[in-house]
């Protein structure tokens, strides 16, 4: 219990901001916005990202009262705990640290690969295959060197991290606010007919990927013990932080329809970049420009999901439930910093896989993502009747009907991924799924053999901590 008394209580309001609000906004929309467009129409695409975003918002109230009421390192692994058990919170917290590690090694490879629109021609030295992919040195040097700057970064404490993230997030946001005013100044209306193409079936094939890019709420939790702010507070700024994912992916979305016509997004390969460099009266500038926001998104998705992924595996290890020296945190920039380093030796290596491989891992990962989700839910309406008195400083009206809409909503989310349905995961990534539960499998019965104290956490609202900060 020791350890986790020494988490030192530095982010501020703007920094748990750029912290969630930077890993969901990431780099998804400056490659996808294009092919949402065309699947489902300007206005089918908007509608999905607004169906997905009042998906993620139920389940982000859940998440945001329990984050109030359990402001502890490791979020949904001390919310399962508490409400479930030792065996329900071992499968949540393993199913989410599987989806952020996914998504940390994933942008060791997307930073290395969209460097490529910047400095073309850089990707040199062919040394072998991996699923059809071709994999290069100076591709895979690239991203081991970016790796590692991260893993660093996070080395030195939460808040360094937190300020790259800061800064990084308004780049974004300035780079796609003056998109949007150049989209609605110099775009065409006509461009944004058909309103929908394809239906309902556009919409649902749209709606099925946004829990993906909604992903980062949950971070906030993950955190929770270095933030510095009211508790109260926490919860509406992880609500906040939901909000403002929504109305940024439905302004690019319209901001792209107003730029380019149907046979312009057909003909582009970055879409985003393309538009930006449309509404800017064709400049090149303008497009490089939207491409170094979208390197900003990598990094800051990246960044975040580090600091969640560690932060998870962290308070399994503080629970015992994984090896006792990942609970070890640095006594000086009080970061978990073996399990930093171990997230940092995995997406160091990541670029050896390829592409290709890592794209498997990230819909294995969303899968999981979306497990872990349900599993909060459920722990949401178990502790709302099993101890209605918690103190809950941000305590969500309606709430068993809130949690039964989260429940029904995160449930059929998972029916998305089974097979039949539009985004199946393929055998390759259900062997993901499978390998990293027979893994996860193998530690719980470890640690089940080896610790006596196995499942043991701060699950109990301790006093020293439960002082709101002023």
């Amino acid at each position: 219990m020791a350890n986790q008394e020494t988490f030192e209580r530095v982010l501020s309001k703007k920094d748990v901001l750029a912290l969630a609000f930077g890993a969901m906004i990431g780099w998804g929309w400056v490659v996808l916005a294009g092919s949402w467009v065309k699947t489902a129409g300007p206005l089918g695409a908007m509608l999905a990202f607004l169906l997905g975003g009042i998906m993620v918002l139920f389940v982000g109230l859940t998440y945001a009262e329990l984050t109030s009421a359990m402001p502890k390192c490791g979020g949904e692994h001390v919310f399962t705990l508490r409400a479930l058990g030792a065996n329900a919170s071992f499968l949540c917290t393993w199913s989410i640290i599987l989806g952020y590690i996914s998504v940390v090694a994933f942008e060791a490879v997307a930073f290395p690969t969209v460097l490529e629109y910047l400095i073309p021609g850089y990707i040199k030295g062919k040394m072998y295959a991996v699923a059809g992919y071709d994999v290069y040195f100076t591709w895979v040097l690239v991203g081991m060197v970016s790796s590692i700057l991260i893993t660093v970064i996070n080395y030195f404490g939460v808040k360094p991290a937190a300020f790259l993230q800061g800064v990084l997030t308004l780049i974004i946001a300035a780079v796609g606010l003056s998109f949007f005013g150049g989209a609605v100044a110099n775009g065409d209306v006509a461009n944004v007919q058909p309103l929908f193409v394809d239906g309902g079936k556009g919409i649902l094939a749209v709606a099925v990927m946004t829990p993906f890019m909604y992903v980062g709420f949950d971070v906030i939790p993950q955190a929770a013990e270095e933030i510095n702010l009211p508790f109260k507070k926490i919860g509406q700024i992880l609500i906040l932080s939901v909000v403002m994912a929504v109305v940024w992916y439905i302004m690019i979305i319209y901001g792209v329809s107003l730029a380019m016509d149907a046979n312009s997004l057909s003909a582009s390969k970055l879409v985003t970049a393309d538009a930006m460099k449309a509404v800017f009266f064709n400049s090149p500038i303008a497009s490089k420009i939207m491409v170094l926001a979208g390197i900003g998104g990598i990094i800051t998705s990246w960044n975040s999901f580090f600091v969640g992924g560690s932060r998870a595996i962290y308070s399994m290890a503080e629970s015992k439930m994984l090896p006792e020296f990942l609970a070890k945190l640095h006594p000086k920039y009080k970061t978990p910093v073996n399990a930093v380093l171990l997230i940092g030796v995995i997406s160091t290596l990541a670029p050896l896989l390829g592409r290709k491989m890592l794209v498997w891992l990230v819909d294995a990962g969303g899968f999981t993502i979306v497990l872990a989700y349900l599993l909060v839910v459920i722990s949401f309406l178990v502790l709302r009747k099993k101890e209605p008195e918690m103190e809950r400083p941000y305590k969500i009206k309606h709430g068993v009907f809130v949690g039964s809409v989260a429940a029904i909503l995160s449930g059929a989310c998972i029916f998305l991924y089974l097979p039949g349905a539009p985004s199946a995961l393929v055998p390759f990534e259900w062997f993901i799924v499978l390998g990293w539960f027979v893994l996860g499998a193998i530690f719980y019965a470890w640690a089940r053999m080896s610790y006596s104290d196995f499942g043991k956490h701060a699950e109990e609202h301790e006093e020293n901590l439960a002082a709101q900060p002023e």
